[in-house]
């Protein structure tokens, strides 16, 4: 099996990466679907601070490697060659995962700060920054209560927070781990054909190994 593994900070463009290897007819497995289905088996909300203590929780209790374990199990039961892992977040993770498959390449997306955080805004995900929960029921409406335009606000200091949990879990080693970076810093577009012509490359890697 052939592993393509995407690593980066909150809002960089991994789930929109992911979006464009599922229209090239790639399996996507997002390992924070691990957690958000852990958090719905337990009875909670998908809000970020749910997640957070879920996904820190389980690294505890069965290891660094508990959620790539799972994401690994998944992808041999696919039976795809190549399979595209969203989210990894320590070394440990990326090392699991280069372990055990044949091919291992794990792919670094950055993007700026500010505009992280703006994407973020307006994703609309239950564990995104800036958005929480108006009640405690599982049926109650969401709100917003930072705007894009206020980034000393909630949702930047939220986002701050994640980001010092998920670099608790390891996430600047799994950076420094990545062979290959993707900048994305230009219009959404130019970031599609980038990571397709990248998908690309890594394809005929594959096929040539």
């Amino acid at each position: 099996m052939k592993i393509i593994g995407l690593v980066g900070l909150p809002g960089s463009g991994k789930g929109e990466a992911s979006r464009v290897a599922r229209q090239q007819g790639l399996t996507v497995l997002v390992m924070g679907d691990v957690i958000r289905q852990e958090a719905d088996r337990m009875g909670l909300d998908a809000t970020d601070g749910n997640l957070g203590r879920i996904g820190s929780a389980l690294r505890e209790k069965e290891g660094p490697e508990a959620v790539a374990r799972r994401v690994l199990e998944r992808a041999v039961a696919s039976g795809e060659d190549t399979v595209v892992v969203d989210g990894l977040r320590s070394r440990e993770e990326a090392d699991y995962f280069a372990t055990h498959a044949q091919q291992f390449h794990l792919v670094e997306i950055c993007a700026p700060a500010e505009e992280r955080l703006r994407w973020l805004q307006t994703r609309g995900r239950p564990d995104d920054p800036g958005r929480s929960r108006a009640g405690t029921g599982r049926d109650q409406d969401e709100k917003i209560i930072s705007s894009c335009a206020e980034p000393d606000g909630l949702a930047a200091a939220a986002l701050e927070q994640r980001e010092c949990r998920e670099m608790g879990w390891g996430m600047s080693q799994a950076i420094e781990a990545a062979s290959l970076k993707l900048i994305n810093d230009g219009s959404l577009e130019e970031f599609r054909e980038n990571f397709r012509r990248l998908l690309d490359i890594l394809a005929q890697d594959c096929n040539d190994q």
